[in-house]
């Protein structure tokens, strides 16, 4: 974490992240250096957080930013992704400026170095208290924009907390019968595309997967999930939730479907149990869901899962392009 110059103001809390493809500076951070929202470009596309929820970005502008340690300074032109959404930090640094301008960054000297254009080194010193103080904050800040809620609105039963909410098609469509299944094709899309999309289907139909049993038996080698569980956390037993009929008969049917995929199985003395949770979907079904917020709690918590994989989204942002 550095401090850098920038709109004629001095701002802290830059956040160097080497695993981040753009700058990103947070509407904080823009309305606090007294910038007009007419110098933003407007941006097309959306971002979206871990658990999909959408972060609403506001555009982007290019910024004069200067990098000094008191003795020299480089000057350097930062296009940055303006986006509105809480953070500890004002501004991230991602690599793409920072190869650009031939920087380094030791997470463990806590610096960072770059040549100025006479050939000088810059080195940038970074306050470790600080920077370890609001690494920390910036961690409940997370928790607090990407965690699940469990407990439903008053009001609301617990089994219906949520309706799903499904994309619809745009005008008028078609139904047509390949391989047994019901496919929606849109009318104006004419007979010859209709023709390409089914024989595409047709080729790969047992690509599509409609219910548990359509996919029996994954093999272990070729896809696992493991939890990282705190073994200082005692296993927690719930006690039996009470559904009426309705629930019980999908309940059931749900778990029959499950069983003969094998993709579960019994067992005579669990250590954890959860209960059930059904959700209402669109087409007035329910969807059977496991109460998992005890063992979310007991599991390690990654703050940066996949760095690869924020990358690859904000590499695919159209107007910066790839790195």
């Amino acid at each position: 974490m550095i401090s850098v110059v920038t709109a004629g103001r001095k701002v802290h809390r830059v956040l160097v992240d080497q695993g981040s493809s753009t700058d990103v500076m947070f509407w904080t951070t823009f309305n606090k250096l007294q910038l007009s929202p007419n110098q933003l470009r407007p941006y097309i596309g959306f971002l979206y957080g871990f658990a999909g929820d959408q972060v609403e970005v506001r555009g982007h502008l290019e910024l004069r930013t200067s990098f000094t340690d008191g003795a020299t300074s480089r000057m350097e032109n930062i296009r940055y992704l303006v986006v509105n959404a809480p953070s500890a930090y004002n501004i991230l640094l991602g690599r793409r400026t920072l190869n650009r301008m031939r920087a380094v960054a030791s997470t463990r000297h806590m610096k960072m170095k770059l040549p100025d254009l006479g050939g000088r080194v810059i080195t940038i010193r970074s306050d470790q208290k600080e920077a370890k103080k609001y690494y920390e904050y910036s961690l409940k800040t997370k928790r607090e924009v990407f965690m699940v809620t469990t407990r439903a609105p008053k009001g609301v039963a617990p089994t219906e907390i949520a309706r799903e909410r499904r994309p619809e098609p745009v005008g008028e469509v078609l139904e047509r019968e390949i391989g047994g299944r019901t496919f929606k094709l849109h009318k104006l899309l004419g007979q010859a595309t209709h023709d390409q999309i089914i024989e595409v289907i047709v080729r790969h139909l047992d690509a599509f997967a409609w219910s548990a049993s359509d996919m029996p038996s994954i093999d272990p080698d070729f896809l696992c999930h493991r939890l990282t569980m705190d073994p200082k956390v005692r296993p927690v037993c719930r006690r039996r939730r009470k559904f009426n009929e309705e629930r019980r008969q999908v309940i059931k049917e749900e778990t029959k479907k499950l069983l003969s995929a094998g993709h579960i199985r019994e067992i005579k003395y669990p250590e954890w149990l959860a209960n059930m949770v059904l959700v209402k979907k669109a087409n007035g079904k329910w969807r059977m869901c496991v109460d998992f917020t005890d063992l979310n709690k007991a599991c390690l918590k990654d703050s940066y899962p996949d760095v690869n994989a924020i990358a690859r989204i904000l590499d695919s942002l159209t107007f910066l392009g790839t790195t």
